[in-house]
């Protein structure tokens, strides 16, 4: 019997949740914000800022479009104490979902190009300069704090890695085998920090 009525209760409570959202105009659910990216990993130093626009479809999930500049130094890609820096700028789309209010499961599909600068430590190798560009699949998850049903305005921090691992993705580590002449690629930690703002959010309410 105590199970019914707390299962009752749950469900009444989600359902309400949902009507809440439902009731709220396009406005209300639009959010914007973003993040800052830090990484630091074997030798790999990534940095950056991505500034996002987004909607909240329901209480348990959202998604919208970011724009990505990052800044990423690796050493030791060939040899020892060799340097590549990179500019990376581009966009992508991504989509959180929600399986309680501080927890979220993350995907984010992105495609950015990098120009890269590479300056050896010996004459074994010759310095040089290009530009590349790559898709990337960042999947992962996050906590939230602040965020409850209605609003859009909360905190977060996530944690995501790069499942299809491009050589030239900014979120992966190259590490050069002298044996064989190969890189080997390896996909790193993304730790991002960063604040959702509801645009319009309570703007219609009494």
């Amino acid at each position: 019997m105590c199970l019914w009525m707390g299962t009752v209760f749950a469900t009444s409570v989600f359902a309400q949740e949902e009507e809440e959202s439902e009731k709220l105009s396009f406005k209300e659910h639009l959010f914007t914000g973003g993040n800052v990216t830090a990484s630091f990993f074997n030798g790999t130093t990534i940095l950056g800022a991505s500034p996002l626009l987004g909607y909240k479809f329901a209480n348990w999930v959202d998604g919208g479009i970011v724009i990505n500049f990052t800044y990423a130094s690796r050493r030791d890609v060939r040899e020892f104490d060799d340097k590549l820096k990179q500019s990376i700028y581009g966009g992508g789309i991504f989509t959180r979902l929600y399986p309680v209010n501080f927890l979220f499961i993350q995907g984010q599909f992105e495609h950015n190009f990098t120009k890269q600068s590479y300056r050896p430590s010996t004459s074994n190798y010759l310095p040089y300069k290009a530009t590349v560009d790559a898709n990337s699949f960042l999947l992962g998850a996050g906590y939230t704090q602040g965020r409850g049903p209605g609003s859009n305005t909360f905190y977060y921090l996530s944690i995501l890695f790069d499942v299809i691992k491009n050589r030239d993705s900014p979120y992966v580590d190259l590490v050069y085998n002298d044996l064989t002449g190969e890189y080997k690629v390896r996909t790193v930690p993304v730790i991002r920090a960063g604040i959702n703002i509801g645009l319009f959010e309570g703007r219609n309410r009494r």
